[in-house]
């Protein structure tokens, strides 16, 4: 049971807890009646504005719409004047281009394109809206006006800044150093940049509405005409200073060509000179046009529209190209009427030329891709012509070594080496400097089955071929030419000379290499031949030599001496202490042997000494070595023929016959070969 104190307690809690929650309640409701009143209050207010909005609505909506109308039919008025404004410029257009126009678009192209941009809307604007209007004649008018002052302006600007290209400028652009790994490209600026710009623009402007295509005529008619002048400066400018300062660089020919005429004809100065600049004029001409062309094209792309490049650049280029044509084609007819006089050496200007064009020949398609079938096989066809005459001319010059005719006037008295042999070997040397052209050369001519490769190797076995059979031809010439000389001896030194001089040139130029592509042994067979001709010569010394032999002379026992007897020729023998053996009678007969003897060997050494002094043998080693050899036969000879009659007294006047000392003899000997001794 709760005691009574806490159970008062409680109910005072609760008492106190009540009257604040009725005190609450009292204030809520005090609060709801005020928002009440606040609410009928508001209420009373938006409902009084909303009635006075309404009636604003109803008063301000109708001169809204009525200056909505009013806006409208302003601006109508304003684009119809507007209108009215463009229309009418049409109409003013010619009068107000007409100064800009007349005065033309120099200096001022991009005012002047303005201009013509409003005539021309002008003149769509008549044809669209009123085609009869007499306006649209003077518009018409006014814009074939401004364009052919256009198209004027375009020929003015490339024919007032179109200049060749310096020559140094082209000879630095086809250069090479091979030093530089890295080359650094030569730009030919053909136009300034702004005229470039200029041009560029006008050539845009008439393809888009110009609608012609007259201006690329121009173009190509004045750059083709710088083209050709360009060449023609470079060759100009390579004359005048090949003639000055000597031959200038050439892509081609990196050795200067040697005088090579076949027929050694007097040598007029100056004449293989102009002939080597002319070949390398030529040359510089071909690798100028390339690179001009090329440089050309890259104008002519910024230029003219890319569906008439091609065309255009083929025009371009017919000029100068015909002409490098021409003048290749005169190389050729002057090689071909060379060979009809048999002025073989005509081919050598072929030869560098051939090689520079095949050198060319895949840069040269390259550059000419694109343009018409007969452009592209001009190259091609020169090729094929100097091949064809230069393979002619090789041919009938091989032909020509074998028939040359045998004229003792046209033979070395000397026996020295033959005209035809120097001739020969010059012209095959200089073939080793353009081995690969004259091996496709030959080539070229082939038809069987294993020409069509035209491999490295098929030309140079070609070429040796043709080679050995130029060696050949010769050998069989200079047989023949031989039996010319009455003198066994002195054909067999001719013909050691010949034969000397083939195998030293060989060696030394190189062309062995070439030969023993096909004759292995050919070395061989000269050194052979050279011997054999030395033999021959050695033979012709047996007269003289036979003289010292034992044949038919007296025969007497060593150790003892022979002296003729004061009565009847009788000898008297003795040994060698002088105590006397036997009497011997010296015939008359023998003692005319021993005279006949010495003087057949005195009368033999001075007539072969005086004959032979006037031969040449050129080549020092092999003139020393005949010299040596022939010294040592006829010298131990001669020693072993005075021992033999050292102790016979066969006449009163020894001094009569022997005549010589051997030391005498070898000096004769040493001095043969030599006019000046």
């Amino acid at each position: 049971m709760i005691p009574t104190e806490d159970a008062s307690a409680r109910k005072r809690e609760i008492e106190e807890k009540l009257k604040q929650e009725q005190e609450t309640l009292s204030f809520i409701r005090e609060n709801l009646e005020k928002s009440d009143q606040q609410t009928k209050g508001m209420v009373s207010i938006l409902s009084s504005f909303e009635s006075r909005l309404m009636h604003l609505e109803n008063s301000i909506i109708p001169v809204h719409k009525q200056t909505e109308n009013l806006q409208r039919l302003q601006e109508n008025v304003d684009k119809t004047l507007s209108c009215m404004d463009h229309v009418i410029s049409y109409y003013h257009v010619a009068k107000d281009t007409d100064r800009i126009i007349r005065e033309g678009p120099t200096g001022r192209l991009d005012e002047y394109l303005a201009c013509i941009a409003k005539i021309q809307k002008a003149v769509e604007y008549f044809q669209d809206n009123n085609p009869d209007s007499p306006e649209l004649n003077t518009v018409k008018a006014r814009f074939e006006k401004g364009k052919e002052l256009l198209e004027a302006e375009f020929r003015s600007l490339l024919t007032r800044y179109s200049k060749p290209v310096p020559p140094v400028l082209i000879l630095d652009a086809i250069s090479v150093d091979e030093e530089l790994e890295v080359q650094e490209e030569v730009v030919l600026e053909h136009l300034p940049e702004a005229v470039l710009q200029d041009v560029i623009c006008i050539a845009g402007w008439l393809v888009e509405y110009g609608r012609n295509q007259d201006f690329m005529n121009v173009y190509f008619q004045i750059r083709s005409n710088q083209l050709d002048r360009s060449i023609k400066g470079l060759k100009d400018h390579f004359r005048k200073n090949s003639a000055s300062s000597g031959v200038l660089y050439s892509p081609a020919v990196q050795t200067k060509r040697k005088d090579t005429p076949t027929k050694k004809a007097p040598k007029r100065p100056g004449k293989d000179d102009v002939l080597d600049v002319e070949i390398d004029s030529y040359i510089h001409s071909i690798s100028a046009f390339v690179k001009l062309a090329q440089s050309e094209y890259a104008l002519l792309a910024e230029i003219i529209p890319e569906h008439h490049q091609k065309k255009t650049f083929d025009s371009l280029i017919q000029e100068a190209l015909d002409n490098l044509m021409l003048e290749g084609d005169n190389i050729v007819s002057a090689a071909r009427r060379a060979i009809m006089r048999h002025d073989y050496s005509a081919v050598l200007t072929i030869f560098p030329i051939l090689r520079h064009l095949k050198m060319n020949k895949a840069e040269f398609d390259s550059t000419l891709q694109g343009t018409a079938a007969s452009t592209k096989n001009k190259l091609p066809t020169l090729i094929t012509s100097m091949e064809t005459i230069g393979a002619k001319a090789l041919e009938e010059f091989a032909d020509s070594i074998k028939n040359d005719p045998d004229k003792e006037y046209n033979m070395p008295k000397d026996g020295t080496v033959h005209e035809l042999t120097s001739n020969a070997i010059l012209f095959l040397q200089q073939l080793l400097d353009f081995h690969e052209t004259a091996g496709a050369m030959l080539a070229s001519q082939e038809t069987s089955s294993s020409a069509s490769s035209y491999t490295s190797e098929f030309n140079k076995r070609l070429l040796s071929t043709y080679i050995c059979k130029v060696l050949g031809n010769l050998q069989l010439n200079l047989l023949s030419k031989s039996k010319v000389y009455e003198d066994s001896a002195l054909s067999a030194i001719f013909l050691h000379n010949n034969y000397n001089y083939i195998l030293k040139s060989l060696e030394k130029s190189e062309l062995i290499q070439l030969v023993t592509v096909t004759q292995k042994r050919a070395e061989n067979s000269y050194r052979e031949l050279i011997e054999q001709q030395i033999q021959i010569y050695q033979h012709s010394w047996v007269k003289v030599t036979e003289h010292l032999t034992n044949r038919n002379m007296p025969v007497f026992q060593p150790g003892t001496k022979v002296r003729s007897s004061s009565r009847g020729g009788g000898l008297m023998i003795r040994t060698s202490n002088n105590q006397s053996l036997s009497v011997l009678q010296l015939k008359d007969k023998e003692r005319q042997v021993i005279k006949d003897r010495f003087k057949g060997f005195n009368e033999g050494l001075e007539e072969l000494c005086k004959i032979q002094k006037g031969w040449a043998i050129p080549d020092k080693e092999q003139r020393d070595f005949i010299r040596q050899a022939q010294r040592r036969v006829v010298s131990e000879a001669y020693r072993a023929f005075l021992h033999r009659c050292a102790n016979i007294s066969f006449t009163k006047n020894p001094e009569k016959y022997h005549k010589y000392r051997p030391e005498e003899v070898e000096e004769m000997i040493e001095k043969l070969f030599d006019t000046s001794a």
